[in-house]
């Protein structure tokens, strides 16, 4: 039986023509092989030298994201370097690519090590100082106030640490009452920045939590480069809860001072500027009340002083005496006001009196009083001569008192 030829490539490969594994390895093993040797950079978080074999382990991860690669080094190289390497160190390895066929993991071999410089590195945090201030994030206009009386605060510290006790004992020290949410973290070393970010992330996502102190004492440069790390810095920003940073002591500052809402110079100076002294409050509330208190008890006492002065006025003792005067004017003008009236409406009546006889006079009423009559006929004309009546007609007669009909009987007479 012939054993079908396997395929030369990846890309002839199907679910019929696999490739066993021991190819795929040895394929890798020689396509990695074939790469040149490469500086890489990183922090040693995890370092094995103390084996029986000739070579250290060194894991390395990268400063600003959790991602690491495992490198293998000759003991004697790793003896050689002036500085020594421990675990924190930032390095800088000369290593070339080595896939295990056997297990099928990647490692690096390095040929070289040196540490990084002190300088070199505080030349890249004042470098990325300036791409994230040209990037806004250390702007004033960023910083949040922080709140008056947070309802509970998130502590970020070293697990017993002096300067959490710092924070707390001077913090209930001043409110009593106060609330806190310890997370007790690395403050140096490999671990320092993912923990740091984990519990800043974890706190932020509370809505409890008002406000987030993040905290360290002293140490060296070297203690305090993770909280220059762009990765923790760059969380510190985006977070939406305010942040006081208080790393170090006054003369040290790293990048999370910058990013920060609030900059305290020592642990203490965080816990006095987060939470307010309720003793101290109550005094300033107790003097406000007091000055409060005698004010209005001047302003009353001002106001019953110039009322009293009022009321001893005559004007106010006897207040018609104002009036009096007016009194007597209003009576006068009320007196010539009822003359002028009745001295014109006894004009008026003798006026009317005058018109009414003479218009009785002239009335054709009176006339008809002296038994005359008006004659008028069915058209209602004013019979004014006999010439105009005729034998039957009609008349319409008005006399004083009433009227009647006339009917003509006769010619009209001679005169």
């Amino acid at each position: 039986m012939t054993t079908a030829p396997l395929p030369a490539t990846a890309a002839e490969t199907t679910a019929h023509a696999p490739w066993p594994v021991r190819l795929l390895s040895h394929k890798m093993a020689e396509y990695i092989s074939r790469m040149s040797p490469v500086w890489i950079e990183g922090q040693v978080i995890q370092l094995n030298a103390n084996n029986a074999s000739s070579l250290a382990f060194i894991t390395l991860r990268d400063i600003s994201v959790d991602m690491s690669l495992n490198v293998t080094i000759p003991k004697r190289t790793l003896g050689a370097v002036t500085a020594p390497i421990n675990e924190g160190a930032h390095v800088v390895v000369h290593a070339k690519p080595e896939l295990w066929a056997k297990r099928g993991s990647l490692s690096m071999n390095a040929r070289e090590i040196r540490a990084v410089g002190i300088g070199e590195l505080l030349a890249r945090i004042e470098e990325l100082k300036r791409i994230l201030a040209a990037e806004g994030l250390f702007d004033a206009e960023r910083k949040r106030p922080l709140p008056f009386l947070p309802r509970k605060i998130g502590l970020i510290c070293g697990a017993r640490a002096k300067a959490q006790d710092d924070v707390l004992v001077n913090a209930r020290a001043r409110h009593p009452g106060v609330s806190f949410d310890v997370r007790e973290v690395a403050v140096q070393g490999p671990n320092c920045v993912p923990q740091v970010i984990g519990a800043l992330e974890s706190l932020d996502a509370d809505p409890d939590v008002d406000v987030i102190i993040i905290t360290r004492g002293g140490g060296s440069v070297e203690d305090l480069l993770p909280f220059s790390n762009e990765t923790l810095v760059r969380a510190a920003a985006g977070a939406n809860t305010p942040i006081v940073s208080a790393i170090g002591h006054e003369t040290d500052a790293p990048l999370l001072d910058l990013v920060a809402d609030f900059r305290a110079s020592t642990p203490t100076a965080a816990a006095k500027r987060v939470v307010p002294d309720v003793s101290e409050e109550l005094r300033h509330l107790n003097t406000a009340r007091a000055r409060i208190r005698a004010t209005i008890r001047a302003r009353v006492d001002r106001e019953t002083t110039v009322l009293t002065g009022l009321r001893a006025r005559p004007v106010l003792a006897r207040p018609a005496t104002l009036v009096d005067p007016h009194v007597e004017i209003i009576e006068q003008f009320r007196a010539r006001a009822r003359r002028t009236m009745v001295h014109q409406v006894e004009t008026a009546d003798h006026q009317l009196r005058g018109l009414r006889t003479t218009l009785r006079a002239l009335s054709p009423g009176a006339t008809l009083d002296r038994g005359y009559a008006v004659l008028r006929d069915e058209a209602g004309n004013v019979i004014k001569s006999a010439a105009v009546t005729t034998v039957g007609m009609r008349l319409h007669a008005r006399v004083a008192e009433g009227a009647f009909a006339v009917d003509v009987t006769d010619t009209p007479l001679e005169q």
